[in-house]
């Protein structure tokens, strides 16, 4: 059992739902971590019902392959929750930068389960901030933004200014 997953399991219990949308909880606790979002690389947000994913995932090929070094927050994950967060490479590393690692992850969990004490907030408000943590502190070129599931309201839409947007096919259950 990875080390993050008591963690998780802790910040499953500071809200009643899983999905509860709104921005005020989120710039609440960005504000008590010192607002990273505002230190991140420039911000390419990704939108849409099928298709994100995928767009991110050509976007992110198609800036490593020009030499860029990229941050790529998703979700859901697939096997591993690390998988929602992708460091760039170090700068004159070769490839295309890797998963969080698991302490790494735990770390940055428990940074922001302090700063947010036992304030209700969802697990995704807290992974949002905590990935926006991770990108602020690691140098990168672009910082690749998948949207959850909460639309203008979704934890991801504190990004002020996004140096742009790309929405994919948007489907009836979320218009």
């Amino acid at each position: 059992m990875p080390i993050y997953d008591t963690i998780i399991t802790r910040l499953l219990t500071l809200h009643p739902k899983r999905i509860d949308l709104s921005l005020d909880r989120i710039q609440r606790l960005l504000a008590a971590l010192g607002h990273p979002e505002r230190r991140l690389p420039p911000v390419i947000h990704v939108a849409g019902t099928n298709g994100k994913g995928s767009t991110v995932a050509f976007t992110r090929a198609i800036l490593e392959a020009a030499g860029y070094r990229v941050h790529v927050y998703t979700s859901p994950h697939l096997v591993r929750f690390n998988e929602r967060f992708r460091l760039a490479a170090p700068m004159g590393a070769p490839g295309g930068g890797a998963l969080v690692g698991d302490e790494a992850l735990a770390d940055v969990l428990e940074e922001c389960e302090r700063a947010n004490g036992s304030t209700p907030i969802t697990v995704f408000e807290i992974e949002t901030a905590a990935a926006f943590l991770l990108f602020s502190r690691q140098p990168a070129d672009f910082v690749l933004l998948e949207v959850g599931l909460g639309g203008r309201l979704d934890a991801t839409n504190v990004i002020e200014k996004p140096l742009a947007c790309a929405i994919a096919p948007v489907s009836m259950d979320h218009v």
